[in-house]
C-alpha cells in the first residue's frame, strides 16, 4: 500500500537544506540535506518549524520529530546520497506523512553503525511501528523512500 505522497523538486542533491516553493501553508515541503552526521539534527528542526508553522500539536510534533530523526539517520548509516527529506499533511484526514529519499544502500555503514553491538541496532523500525499508522518502502531505479504516515494531529 502506498499511501504517501511523491513530489519532485528541481533543486540540485547538493544544495543547502531548504524547502521547495510552494503557495499553500501546509503544502508538501521537500529539503535536500548533505549526507553528513548533522544532517539528523538539521532535519529534526527543520521538521519542528514546518510542523509548528502547520498548528500540528505538541504531542504529534514530537512522535514526528522522533520518526524523521530514526528516517534520517538510518539513510546516513546505511545508505548513499542524496538524502531528502518531504513532510505532507494529508488535507482529507489531517494524517501527516513523513518520507526520507535516499540513494539506496552502501557497502560502507556509518561511524555509529560500525562503532555499536548487534544488539544496540534495529530498534528504529518498532519505533516507527508503534508511531505510525502505515509505513513502507518505496525502491525506484536510483532512489529508495522510507515512508511513514502518522495518524492526524489531536
Amino acid at each position: 500500500m502506498d499511501a504517501s505522497p511523491h513530489t519532485e523538486t528541481a533543486l540540485p542533491p547538493t544544495a543547502p537544506p531548504q524547502p521547495a516553493t510552494h503557495t499553500q501553508a501546509n503544502a508538501p515541503r521537500i529539503w535536500w540535506l548533505p549526507h553528513h552526521p548533522e544532517s539528523a539534527g538539521t532535519a529534526r528542526r527543520i521538521a519542528g518549524a514546518a510542523l509548528h508553522t502547520w498548528n500540528i500539536d505538541d504531542d504529534t510534533i514530537d512522535q514526528a520529530l522522533l520518526v524523521v530523526s530514526e528516517l534520517v539517520t538510518n539513510a546516513l548509516e546505511h545508505a548513499l546520497p542524496p538524502l531528502a527529506l518531504h513532510l505532507h499533511q494529508a488535507e482529507d484526514d489531517g494524517t501527516l506523512h513523513i518520507e526520507v529519499d535516499d540513494g539506496g544502500p552502501t557497502d560502507n555503514h556509518g561511524t555509529w553503525a560500525t562503532s555499536c553491538a548487534p544488539e544496540e541496532r534495529g530498534r528504529g523500525v518498532a519505533i516507527i511501528t508503534l508511531l505510525a499508522s502505515a509505513h513502507g518502502t518505496r525502491i525506484l531505479a536510483h532512489t529508495v523512500t522510507y515512508w511513514a504516515i502518522l495518524p492526524a494531529a489531536r
